[in-house]
């Protein structure tokens, strides 16, 4: 089986900056003829508070002619608690109605396909025990089936031991509560998006892949982190193992974000972090 993890896109019908990818994405994904596409969030610039954000990037998502599962990023449905767009019932319930459910379950022969809604993690919001209940049953409930789970947020971003990593990666107290569910129910694979970078690892058996994003790569605004500038896909072959592929899609712009970022998100003074923006 072929999955192909697109993320990051970062579509909009008014900032068309980074629109322009998604032709030859589009026709590489036709190419690789994959089984399943998923995309693991920041599917536009800001559906957190634009409802024609979110239309006109699932209207392109109609576009690929194979079976297209989503999950929110934080510029879909706001991020953490204290942040200018927390995550909320009036952003989830957006979501939800014009671009389906922010979490999914699938079978596909001996895999089941997993997608969680990261920015709930650590929210301290209501959906979040609903959703850890849902992932505990549907985990226990895969009846021998291996599994690959997908998200926006990588789980960490240097070491599973780190501390509070805050607008990266996930808490420590939940992470390892995911780390541990992951442990005990054979997830082979967890793909992620968000970092801007593209990178692949593992964390026991599990293997860790962060998929490069289709829209921009980030210069001197952030820190360096582990692998590589590109944007593109990540490919993953399930079979009796996981093997991925981070792959640079010809005829797809590195656009710049720190060449864009006071057009595309405005910060309010120069000293601004740029997690405010991204």
């Amino acid at each position: 089986m072929k999955i192909v993890q697109i993320t990051d896109t970062h579509f909009s019908p008014t900032k068309p900056h980074f629109n322009g990818n998604w032709e030859p994405i589009c026709r590489w994904i036709r190419e690789v003829e994959p089984d399943l596409v998923v995309h693991t969030g920041d599917l536009t610039i800001d559906g957190a508070d634009k409802e024609e954000d979110i239309a006109f990037s699932m209207a392109m998502m109609t576009e690929l002619d194979v079976p297209v599962l989503l999950v929110p990023g934080n510029h879909d449905v706001g991020h953490m608690p204290g942040s200018h767009q927390p995550v909320n019932d009036v952003r989830l319930d957006r979501w939800r109605r014009l671009a389906g459910s922010d979490r999914f379950a699938k079978d596909m022969g001996d895999w089941r396909i997993i997608g969680l809604n990261s920015l709930l993690v650590g929210s301290g919001h209501a959906e979040e025990r609903r959703q850890l209940d849902w992932l505990i049953e549907t985990l226990e409930g895969r009846a021998g089936r291996r599994v690959a789970m997908f998200a926006h947020k990588p789980l960490f971003v240097d070491d599973p031991a780190e501390g509070d990593t805050g607008y990266w990666g996930a808490q420590p107290a939940e992470r390892q509560e995911l780390l541990d569910l992951m442990a005990a129910h054979d997830v082979a694979l967890y793909g992620s998006g968000h970092l801007h970078w593209a990178w692949q690892g593992a964390v026991g058996a599990t293997k860790l892949v962060w998929a490069p994003p289709t829209s921009f790569i980030i210069d001197k605004l952030e820190r360096e982190m582990p692998g590589e500038r590109v944007v593109g896909a990540a490919l993953h072959h399930l079979t009796d193992t996981v093997t991925s592929e981070i792959v640079a899609v010809p005829g797809m712009i590195a656009h710049v974000f720190d060449d864009v970022v006071d057009q595309v998100y405005p910060r309010h003074g120069s000293t601004a972090p740029v997690e405010a923006a991204e």
